[in-house]
């Protein structure tokens, strides 16, 4: 490719980059109609790539256009969080609490299901994956990189060796946010994680599904202590 076409590559990511981040930090909040000549003077681009722009941020559930209205900002529940561009987006906005209430939620409708697949089906490339995670949990002491580093190595490990095709990809939307929610809380962090997630591996190794199981409801259980609170209902 072209040194001219990885150009004109690099000012269509920048225009998508540039306006979806007006949109999640409320320059352009729902419902709000864009002015289309005025975004292409504040991004710099021409109305060929702010076209290209606006038609990814339509995919992903950001914008739509209509007659008479123009092109305006969805409802952000109508924004493609599966996407992983989205969820970038969301995460470098600082997301609410309530998104990290909602991402435990997440993980106890998956990650004990993938646990009690692996327990069937972990191959010893599996285990070695997982152990990996426990080494650098280990090693991480107090350092909130570090820490968040092992614990997306291990969470990556334990979808993997579910060997459920969903499940493993289901590490793309559940791994991002759990790295910035282990830097948001790493200070008050319980004081053994090694213990705990060796004891979901344990379970898995013996082959029993059920306390495998069973062994991440109680990390998840732990590991809610800790999360960010959320706002009651109805706030």
């Amino acid at each position: 490719m072209s040194d001219a076409a990885y150009a004109g590559r690099g000012i269509h990511r920048t225009a998508v980059d540039g306006l979806a981040r007006r949109i999640f930090d409320g320059s352009h909040p729902e419902g709000a109609v864009l002015e289309l000549p005025a975004l292409m003077t504040e991004l710099g681009v021409s109305q060929t790539v702010l076209r290209e722009a606006v038609k990814v941020l339509t995919a992903k559930g950001l914008l739509d256009a209509r007659p008479k209205r123009g092109t305006f900002v969805r409802p952000a529940h109508d924004w493609n969080l599966l996407d992983a561009d989205v969820l970038r987006w969301k995460l470098d906005a600082g997301p609410p609490d309530c998104f990290f209430a909602d991402l435990l939620e997440l993980r106890r409708s998956v990650e004990p299901a993938a646990a009690a697949l692996a327990a069937d089906r972990a191959t010893a490339a599996d285990f070695a994956d997982l152990d990996a995670g426990l080494a650098l949990m280990a090693g991480a002491g107090r350092d909130p990189d570090r820490h968040a580093e092992a614990d997306a190595a291990f969470h990556t490990a334990l979808l993997a060796a579910s060997h459920n095709h969903f499940f493993v990809q289901m590490q793309r939307v559940i791994v991002p946010p759990l790295i910035e929610r282990d830097r948001k809380v790493h200070a008050q962090t319980f004081e053994d994680p090694v213990g705990i997630h060796a004891a979901v591996v344990q379970e898995i190794r013996t082959g029993d599904p059920d306390g495998a199981y069973m062994s991440v409801l109680e990390l998840l259980d732990v590991a809610q202590r800790y999360e960010p609170a959320a706002p009651p209902l109805g706030d």
